[in-house]
């Protein structure tokens, strides 16, 4: 689990990662469960590399640093959704409000909401491991 002790240090970091790997961070941001980070994606690279790198590098960046007793470890799997234009300062305000976000209402729920809004099909099985 993220702490609020050095979760501004992870994001910072993510964001880093983002544009060494030549593209552009937005915002990251998140909450103890999970981290949403808003990329200008060039289309040299696919998301999977991206988030690929950004996984491990960070991981390496959490245990070297020893934030956590044992090991950290990012879950497999992660959720990517395209916005146009128009949406980014929308976009960017949710990423930015998280907590006060998350006051109303879960993680699992919000994740759900986004499969449903973008007609995406999944088994809960393939999902996430959820922490209420």
């Amino acid at each position: 689990m993220i702490s609020k002790s050095w979760n501004t240090e992870l994001h910072k970091y993510i964001a880093g990662i983002i544009k060494g790997k030549g593209q552009k961070p937005i915002i990251v941001n998140g909450m103890t469960d999970h981290v949403h980070a808003f990329i200008g994606l060039r289309p040299a690279m696919s998301i999977s590399d991206l988030v690929r790198d950004i996984k491990n590098n960070s991981t390496n960046f959490v245990n070297e640093h020893k934030f956590v007793k044992g090991k950290f470890s990012w879950q497999a799997g992660y959720g990517a959704f395209s916005y146009s234009h128009s949406h980014i300062g929308n976009v960017y305000n949710y990423i930015l409000n998280q907590e006060r976000h998350h006051k109303k209402k879960t993680f699992k729920q919000e994740y759900f909401e986004f499969l449903n809004k973008f007609d995406v099909e999944y088994d809960e099985k393939y999902l996430f491991e959820w922490y209420d």
